[in-house]
């Protein structure tokens, strides 16, 4: 199976979790019906799957490192 190393540390992984129910309650109330809308829930779903899965694509192409052991 197909795993991937944890780039994001454990706090990182909470704030993003945060940040990404905060970003889908704001794209909800505050933008516009449309693709403009889709596009918040789209970033904060990002937000929340790196979160959940511990792996950032970008961080990995930037050079980040595990954030840990492997578990």
């Amino acid at each position: 199976m197909f795993h991937l190393k944890r780039n994001v540390p454990s706090w990182e992984r909470a704030v993003r979790l945060c940040l990404g129910v905060f970003a889908a309650l704001g794209a909800f109330y505050f933008l516009p019906a449309g693709a403009l809308r889709m596009l918040g829930f789209g970033a904060a779903g990002m937000l929340a799957a790196t979160a959940i899965v511990g792996f950032c694509p970008a961080c990995a192409m930037l050079g980040r490192k595990a954030a840990g052991p492997a578990r």
